[in-house]
């Protein structure tokens, strides 16, 4: 099973109609990590969580070991609620639904693209390169 797959799982739900939305959910969650993405890679995504007073739950999903769960209320505050309101526009889901949705993938995400333990030198990619990644023939 494909990463794509199980983040389709783990949204549950496996009707054809939400195949858009979840698919239009991947893109978002990899626009907020890619290089040229909207909070200025995951750097910037680090950032934020810093900001925000949970760095350690971001730390956790890059190193090794178990990821730290973020509730959707503090991915909330973390993306911030223009941000929110964009990815919810474009998702068809509810903010609430966004940020939860974004809290169960988010994780498994960034884990997956830091397998050393850390960012990559350079980041994780542009959004061309996540989406042939992590969609393949899908997009």
């Amino acid at each position: 099973m494909g990463l794509l797959d199980m983040a389709f799982d783990m949204l549950g739900d496996n009707h054809l109609p939400l195949m858009d939305s979840r698919t239009r959910l991947l893109q978002a969650a990899l626009a907020l990590i890619a290089n040229n993405g909207q909070t200025g890679g995951l750097h910037g995504l680090v950032e934020r969580f810093r900001e925000e007073g949970v760095v350690d739950i971001i730390r956790s999903w890059i190193g090794a070991g178990p990821n730290m769960a973020v509730a959707p209320s503090q991915m909330e505050k973390i993306l911030g609620e223009g941000q929110l309101k964009q990815i919810a526009e474009e998702t068809g889901y509810t903010e609430h639904e966004a940020a939860e949705h974004l809290s169960i993938m988010l994780p498994d995400l960034i884990d997956q693209l830091t397998p050393a333990g850390q960012i990559p030198h350079g980041g994780v990619g542009n959004m061309s390169v996540l989406l042939d990644h992590f969609m393949g023939g899908y997009h």
